[in-house]
């Protein structure tokens, strides 16, 4: 997968915010710097932020002395960039715009003055923040009150003239680059930011320029694993996963931030006032999500994007020990989260020792956080006192106790629970750190897979219902269950601790009065009194329009973790449940298109649970995982300790082919064409196959299990 087959694959399309008519969005994001969304006028207009929020409103633009809009456009998105065109009766204009890893901002522009007259183009930037420089070109610095960075810019031009007023005569054509490389103010040296954006606007013919940097922009898409089916749902949903990762990928190196780390999305919500810190924003390290980022990134080849959230969290813990939301400058709460198993899952595919142990006392010391934090002296189960915690608030079983109340921000309606989620994570923490010492030889393993079998002890025998074959959240001091079916109860199923005495638990999930809704799977069941598809409160909008509200609409985080249950469940019962996991999996790939279109792609953080209406509306939301799921459950490819398993799900395609996986120290490669298929592939052979280092290694005229012992492959 490169750029130009990305850009192929998911670009062509105009993308905007649906709460603001009119905007552009850009595909391409730097270490720092990206566009919240761009107007539609040459070069960068709109909304800008450098790390974290900033709202910087322009860095510059080319304006015309015979036009003050150049609407209506063609704005054309692409994984890797913009293509803007302008065709007016005075005069066309042809952009191509992008921002770069390096954090600038490049804009290379086509002008056609069409008229019998002169037409005068002339650069503006933001008020007077920037002076000229005896190289020609521009240098200034955007103060951020609410951080504690300011941001300095150099601005460069491949025709000087744009300063003063460029003219193009009737007829003329002319194509010039602008780039303005952003920095932090003190740290990043102006001649840096100058050379940095010299190297797009002078350095290079615009032509050659845009060349490279879209072989740049390839190099990353190099060195993640390949997929391709017969299914083109799933081929463009990992196409564009995969994009996804990138484009909230970052790397501020400043203050907590030192290590790289996925943002939870690049959008925020509210405030959109220029240099404005009000509302809410996802680009900061979210505890929460960094262990479903890591679950899809551990397949990429370098481990380092993985292992820098962990390396950011152990630097910076909160008072308890905790791993915690953070910002540059400021240590924030703590999530429930799973980064223990998450870390004991990348140590499998990458085999890093080094980091491991040195990442080893801080997954530790998660732990007797958690349990002086939301432990009790009766038993392991979590009590969650804030509902927001989990990340999944208004969840009903809360408001249970109290009749689910109009009002649900009456702290008289609302009681603390145990949660089966917090407890799942709990579980699945100490188990991962139970193995990491295995793995490590440190003499504490023991214990941690006796503290782990006793928190499986306590979930079983006191959350689970036999009755209605359902797991709930408890009362935090009777235990009496909430009986509420939250999409949480069936996390223990993804936990893989239930056995045939809980058999019937994965049936509620294909009930059409439950979880089988038109838009599968909601947050809670659909026979709860409180249920809302469209994450209004018993009636109306506790937390406004695109409020997040877990009393209904379906989320892409949890439909990741219900879907991973569900094809364990079907591989313990002998694929039993195979025609449901492909069912739900493709219906899960299609949240990430727009009206269902695979030319438009968009992944926003949750939907109408019965129409699968988009009710946010901050795109390229990183908030879940995919890429594991179709290397783990469709190719079938596990990586345990000791061993390579193959156990794929049958979702009913023709073929299927991953390549260029690493893993365990081994390049891998499975393919699979069903007997009697067209050869619409012609390089994959009739059966399924696994190929190690080149080599084959297993061969089966069908989808079967097959195991690997690593030590085959190591001799």
């Amino acid at each position: 997968m490169n750029a130009s087959g990305l850009d192929e694959q998911l670009g062509g399309v105009s993308k905007s915010l649906r709460t603001l008519p009119g905007s552009l969005l850009l595909g391409s994001t730097g270490a720092r710097l990206w566009a919240d969304y761009l107007e539609p006028r040459p070069g960068f207009s709109g909304r800008f932020d450098f790390i974290h929020k900033i709202n910087i409103p322009l860095l510059y633009t080319v304006s015309a002395d015979v036009a003050d809009n150049y609407e209506p456009c063609r704005a054309r998105w692409y994984p890797s960039h913009m293509r803007m065109e302008y065709e007016g009766v005075r005069f066309s204009l042809q952009e191509r715009k992008f921002i770069s890893w390096d954090d600038c901002a490049v804009s290379f522009q086509t002008w056609t003055n069409k008229d019998t007259e002169e037409l005068v183009l002339r650069l503006s930037t933001y008020g007077d923040l920037f002076h000229t420089t005896p190289e020609g070109g521009l240098y200034g610095t955007f103060p951020v009150p609410h951080l504690s960075f300011d941001i300095d810019a150099a601005l460069t031009l491949s025709d000087a003239k744009l300063l003063t007023g460029l003219r193009l005569k009737p007829g003329e054509t002319r194509t010039f680059a602008i780039a303005a490389a952003l920095g932090i103010h003190g740290q990043d040296e102006p001649e840096l930011l100058r050379r940095r954006a010299g190297a797009y606007a002078l350095d290079r013919p615009v032509e050659q320029a845009f060349s490279d940097y879209i072989q740049a922009y390839s190099q990353w898409f190099d060195r993640a694993p390949a997929f391709r089916c017969s299914d083109e749902l799933l081929n463009r949903t990992w196409a564009y996963r995969w994009f996804l990762l990138r484009h909230n990928l970052a790397e501020p190196k400043y203050g907590n931030l030192q290590s790289p780390l996925f943002y939870e999305g690049r959008s925020h919500k509210k405030s959109k006032s220029p240099f404005s810190k009000g509302g809410w924003e996802f680009c900061k390290l979210i505890n929460l999500s960094v262990p479903l980022h890591v679950m899809d990134a551990r397949w990429y080849h370098d481990s380092a994007y993985s292992e820098g959230p962990f390396n950011n969290m152990k630097e910076n813990p909160n008072e308890d020990g905790m791993f915690c939301c953070m910002t540059v400058d400021t240590v924030m709460h703590a999530f429930a989260n799973f980064s223990c198993w998450a870390a004991y899952q990348l140590y499998l595919v990458h085999r890093n020792r080094e980091a491991m142990a040195a990442l080893l006392p801080s997954l530790k010391a998660q732990l007797p956080a958690w349990s002086r934090a939301h432990g009790n002296d009766r038993d392991e189960l979590m009590i969650e006192y804030r509902h927001t915690r989990t990340g999944k608030e208004y969840q009903p079983s809360y408001w249970y106790f109290h009749q689910f109340p109009r009002n649900p921000k009456d702290p008289a309606t609302y009681t603390h629970v145990k949660r089966v989620d917090r407890t799942v994570y709990h579980y699945l923490n100490t188990l991962a750190v139970a193995r990491l010492c295995e793995e490590l030889e440190d003499p504490e393993a023991e214990e941690f897979h006796r503290r782990a079998e006793a928190i499986k002890s306590d979930i079983l025998l006191k959350m689970w219902d036999e009755e209605s074959a359902f797991f709930y959240d408890l009362h935090h001091e009777t235990d009496e269950k909430a009986l509420v079916k939250n999409i949480v109860g069936f996390y223990p199923a993804w936990a893989q601790i239930i056995d045939t005495d809980h058999d019937a638990l994965i049936g509620h999930l294909f009930e059409r009065g439950e979880f089988d809704t038109g838009c599968p799977f909601p947050s809670v069941s659909a026979d709860c009194p409180a249920y809302s598809k469209d994450g209004g409160w018993m009636g109306h909008f506790v937390k406004g329009r695109n409020g997040c509200v877990w009393d209904g609409p379906t989320w892409p985080y949890t439909n990741s973790i219900v879907l991973d249950a569900l094809a364990k469940e079907s591989k313990r019962r002998d694929h039993l449940f195979d025609r449901q996991f492909a069912h739900y999996l493709r219906e899960y790939s299609f949240l990430h298109f727009f009206n269902r279109d695979l030319s438009q792609p968009g992944l926003v953080e949750h939907y109408n649970s019965a129409t699968g209406e988009p009710l946010s509306d901050e795109q390229e939301y990183n908030h879940s995982f995919y890429i594991d799921l179709l290397i783990t459950h469709v190719a079938g490819l596990s990586v345990e300790s000791d061993r390579l398993v193959l156990d794929p799900i049958d979702t009913g395609l023709d073929y299927f082919c991953l390549e260029r996986v690493r893993a365990a120290g081994a390049e891998i490669r499975i393919t699979y064409r069903k007997p009697g298929s067209a050869p619409d592939a012609a390089d994959i052979e009739e059966g399924y196959r696994l190929f190690v280092n080149g080599k084959l290694v297993f061969s089966s005229g069908r989808l079967c299990r097959f195991e690997l012992p690593l030590r085959e492959i190591r001799s």
